[in-house]
Protein backbone atom coordinates (compact mmCIF):
# COMPACT_ATOMS: atom_id res chain seq x y z
CA UNK A 1 0.00 0.00 0.00
CA UNK A 2 2.77 2.65 0.85
CA UNK A 3 4.84 1.51 -2.02
CA UNK A 4 1.70 2.26 -4.13
CA UNK A 5 1.40 5.65 -2.76
CA UNK A 6 4.97 6.39 -2.96
CA UNK A 7 5.27 5.80 -6.70
CA UNK A 8 1.76 7.90 -7.17
CA UNK A 9 3.75 11.07 -5.65
CA UNK A 10 6.81 10.26 -7.16
CA UNK A 11 5.24 10.62 -10.23
CA UNK A 12 6.72 13.56 -12.50
CA UNK A 13 3.76 14.94 -13.47
CA UNK A 14 2.45 14.96 -10.06
CA UNK A 15 5.67 16.89 -9.72
CA UNK A 16 5.23 19.93 -12.26
CA UNK A 17 2.18 20.38 -11.19
CA UNK A 18 3.07 20.94 -7.02
CA UNK A 19 5.99 22.69 -8.17
CA UNK A 20 3.86 24.87 -10.79
CA UNK A 21 1.43 25.55 -7.79
CA UNK A 22 3.92 26.31 -5.24
CA UNK A 23 4.91 28.99 -7.72
CA UNK A 24 1.64 30.28 -8.65
CA UNK A 25 0.93 30.95 -4.77
CA UNK A 26 4.14 33.10 -4.67
CA UNK A 27 3.27 35.11 -7.98
CA UNK A 28 -0.24 35.41 -6.37
CA UNK A 29 0.88 36.89 -3.14
CA UNK A 30 3.09 39.64 -5.31
CA UNK A 31 0.38 40.54 -7.52
CA UNK A 32 -2.34 41.03 -4.34
CA UNK A 33 0.18 42.90 -2.72
CA UNK A 34 0.61 45.37 -5.91
CA UNK A 35 -3.15 45.57 -5.99
CA UNK A 36 -4.36 46.15 -3.07
CA UNK A 37 -0.96 49.04 -2.32
CA UNK A 38 -0.50 50.32 -6.11
CA UNK A 39 -3.98 49.54 -7.83
CA UNK A 40 -6.47 50.01 -5.64
CA UNK A 41 -5.56 53.27 -4.03
CA UNK A 42 -5.54 54.61 -7.90
CA UNK A 43 -8.63 53.47 -8.31
CA UNK A 44 -9.96 54.87 -4.93
CA UNK A 45 -8.51 58.23 -5.60
CA UNK A 46 -10.13 58.26 -9.62
CA UNK A 47 -13.16 57.78 -7.76
CA UNK A 48 -13.27 61.19 -5.83
CA UNK A 49 -10.44 59.77 -3.23
CA UNK A 50 -13.28 59.58 -0.62
CA UNK A 51 -13.14 57.00 2.17
CA UNK A 52 -15.28 55.10 0.29
CA UNK A 53 -13.40 55.25 -3.17
CA UNK A 54 -15.40 54.34 -5.91
CA UNK A 55 -17.76 52.60 -3.58
CA UNK A 56 -21.41 53.37 -2.47
CA UNK A 57 -23.14 53.20 1.22
CA UNK A 58 -26.82 51.74 0.62
CA UNK A 59 -28.75 51.38 4.29
CA UNK A 60 -25.43 51.53 5.85
CA UNK A 61 -23.47 48.74 3.93
CA UNK A 62 -20.52 49.59 1.55
CA UNK A 63 -20.87 48.71 -1.62
CA UNK A 64 -17.01 48.83 -2.90
CA UNK A 65 -16.89 48.89 -6.62
CA UNK A 66 -13.01 49.77 -6.29
CA UNK A 67 -12.06 47.24 -4.89
CA UNK A 68 -13.85 44.50 -7.32
CA UNK A 69 -12.02 46.41 -9.98
CA UNK A 70 -9.08 46.02 -8.69
CA UNK A 71 -9.93 42.23 -8.31
CA UNK A 72 -10.21 42.33 -12.15
CA UNK A 73 -7.20 43.80 -12.56
CA UNK A 74 -5.39 41.57 -10.00
CA UNK A 75 -6.70 38.40 -12.00
CA UNK A 76 -5.37 40.05 -15.85
CA UNK A 77 -2.01 40.81 -14.26
CA UNK A 78 -2.28 37.39 -12.26
CA UNK A 79 -2.86 35.20 -16.10
CA UNK A 80 -0.70 36.99 -17.89
CA UNK A 81 2.13 36.74 -15.44
CA UNK A 82 1.27 32.94 -15.26
CA UNK A 83 0.97 33.08 -18.61
CA UNK A 84 4.54 34.34 -19.49
CA UNK A 85 6.54 32.96 -16.43
CA UNK A 86 5.26 29.17 -16.67
CA UNK A 87 3.56 28.25 -19.39
CA UNK A 88 5.48 29.76 -22.64
CA UNK A 89 8.88 28.27 -20.97
CA UNK A 90 7.11 24.94 -20.17
CA UNK A 91 6.02 24.78 -23.30
CA UNK A 92 9.80 25.59 -24.95
CA UNK A 93 11.08 23.36 -22.38
CA UNK A 94 8.65 20.42 -23.90
CA UNK A 95 8.78 21.64 -27.40
CA UNK A 96 12.97 21.30 -26.97
CA UNK A 97 11.99 17.49 -25.83
CA UNK A 98 10.13 16.80 -28.85
CA UNK A 99 6.71 16.97 -27.14
CA UNK A 100 3.75 19.41 -28.26
CA UNK A 101 1.72 21.15 -24.96
CA UNK A 102 -0.92 23.80 -25.17
CA UNK A 103 -1.05 23.82 -28.91
CA UNK A 104 -3.76 23.36 -31.61
CA UNK A 105 -5.16 19.73 -31.57
CA UNK A 106 -4.60 17.75 -34.45
CA UNK A 107 -6.65 16.92 -37.43
CA UNK A 108 -9.42 14.08 -36.70
CA UNK A 109 -12.26 12.37 -38.53
CA UNK A 110 -15.53 11.06 -37.63
CA UNK A 111 -17.04 7.38 -36.86
CA UNK A 112 -19.86 6.70 -39.75
CA UNK A 113 -21.61 4.62 -37.74
CA UNK A 114 -21.68 5.71 -34.30
CA UNK A 115 -21.10 9.67 -35.47
CA UNK A 116 -18.29 10.07 -32.78
CA UNK A 117 -16.22 12.72 -33.04
CA UNK A 118 -12.50 13.29 -32.95
CA UNK A 119 -10.99 10.58 -33.69
CA UNK A 120 -7.48 10.64 -35.07
CA UNK A 121 -6.45 10.39 -38.92
CA UNK A 122 -4.51 7.28 -38.53
CA UNK A 123 -7.48 5.22 -36.97
CA UNK A 124 -8.71 2.27 -38.37
CA UNK A 125 -11.69 1.36 -36.20
CA UNK A 126 -13.74 3.77 -34.32
CA UNK A 127 -12.27 3.40 -30.18
CA UNK A 128 -16.42 3.98 -28.96
CA UNK A 129 -18.43 0.98 -31.44
CA UNK A 130 -15.27 -0.53 -32.86
CA UNK A 131 -16.82 0.16 -36.62
CA UNK A 132 -13.96 -0.10 -39.55
CA UNK A 133 -13.32 3.41 -40.49
CA UNK A 134 -12.67 4.38 -44.10
CA UNK A 135 -9.08 5.65 -44.43
CA UNK A 136 -8.23 9.57 -44.72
Amino acid sequence: MFKGFKNFLMQGELIVIAVGLVVALAFSTLIKAFTDNIITPLVNAAGGGGATGLGVHVSGQLINFGAFISAIIYFVIFMVVIYFAIVVPYRAYQARRGNTVFGEPGPTKSCPECLSGELPLAATRCKYCAAALPSA
